[in-house]
């Protein structure tokens, strides 16, 4: 093999690793967070566009870390389809990938550290917060996958948390009732953003459970899992239904009704299929889902500002 095939190698094998389909779970909460700033007139693009360089660089951090820790627990032994699998496929070597999760999470904790002094002290929590799920969703003495809290950590931090860490660099003067408000509009970001996870165990399902990876999908079962897929779609739509219908989410941002064909598609096949091949495709179009809904939602509600702005509505 030439030098230069080895480079374009390892090149594709670090952007399989960094697994940048799955960034729908970084932009799209940043694109909710952006809209209502822009929206209550506190949107700031130079903070907003540094915040969604930090959002990315940490959740890179969580992929490394946990091709890392699932190769070195084993959990990648019987894997046939996933996102990353450099190590298994031995382009990248266990050292390389542990030491690229170590400089994007330091990357990232500048930008944070810059984001703490324009804003307040309570992003520490929120960073912090951050940092820990993304080293500790597989690896430390307690990950978080392993023990059936994947889905959990997931919605939570790459839900309600970005939105309101987001929304907060940018009006560090956020009341609390501006922050239960922003945690309850990304609910069905946050339903689909653990779908993404959950689809990706229902997945390696097999694979989990010979290595002892208890995921929800390996505790209840193939079934279950599938009956928790279809859960987290509905509740992605019906949240966003009372949001509007109670007033606190414009009644444009419906456009995402758009992606509910994709989305009946998506609970077909995984209601059906067993191949890991097949279910690693689904797994994609969930997170290509993810970002379709957040696409419109976030064009939705930007239609609703220009209208008003209009005082068409």
């Amino acid at each position: 093999m030439s030098t230069s095939t080895v480079r374009v190698s390892k090149r594709r094998a670090w952007i399989q690793a960094a697994r940048p389909r799955v960034f729908t779970a970084s932009y799209v909460p940043m694109g909710l967070a952006g809209v209502i700033a822009l929206q209550n007139g506190v949107f700031a693009p130079l903070t907003f566009v540094l915040a969604v360089i930090g959002v990315m660089l940490l959740q890179t951090t969580a992929n490394l870390v946990n091709e890392y820790a699932d190769y070195r627990r084993g959990a990648d032994a019987l894997k046939v389809a996933g996102q990353g699998m450099a190590l298994k496929d031995q382009v990248l070597t266990p050292q390389e990938v542990l030491i690229g999760a170590v400089v994007v999470t330091v990357l990232a904790c500048l930008i944070g550290l810059y984001m703490l002094a324009i804003s307040g002290p309570y992003l520490w929590l929120i960073g912090l917060g951050g940092v820990l799920v993304a080293v500790a969703y597989t690896a430390g003495p307690f990950p978080l996958a392993y023990h059936g809290l994947g889905e959990i950590a997931a919605g939570v931090f790459m839900g309600p948390m970005i939105v309101l860490g987001a929304y907060y660099v940018m009006d560090p003067t956020i009341s609390a009732e501006q922050g239960v408000y922003l945690g309850l509009v990304s609910l069905p970001i946050t339903f689909m953003v653990a779908n993404i996870l959950h689809a990706n165990n229902i997945r390696d399902l097999d694979a989990d459970r010979a290595a002892n990876k208890r995921t929800l999908a390996v505790r209840f079962g193939r079934e279950v899992a599938r009956l928790e897929y279809k859960v987290l779609t509905a509740l992605t739509y019906l949240s966003q239904a009372a949001l509007v219908l109670i007033g606190w989410m414009p009644p444009t941002t419906l456009l995402t009704l758009l992606t509910l064909p994709e989305a009946l598609a998506l609970i077909r096949i995984v209601d059906t299929e067993t191949d890991p091949a097949r279910l690693h495709m689904a797994q994609g179009r969930t997170a290509r889902l993810h970002g379709r809904i957040g696409l419109a939602l976030v064009l939705g509600w930007a239609a609703w500002l220009l209208l008003s702005a209009f005082s068409v509505v």
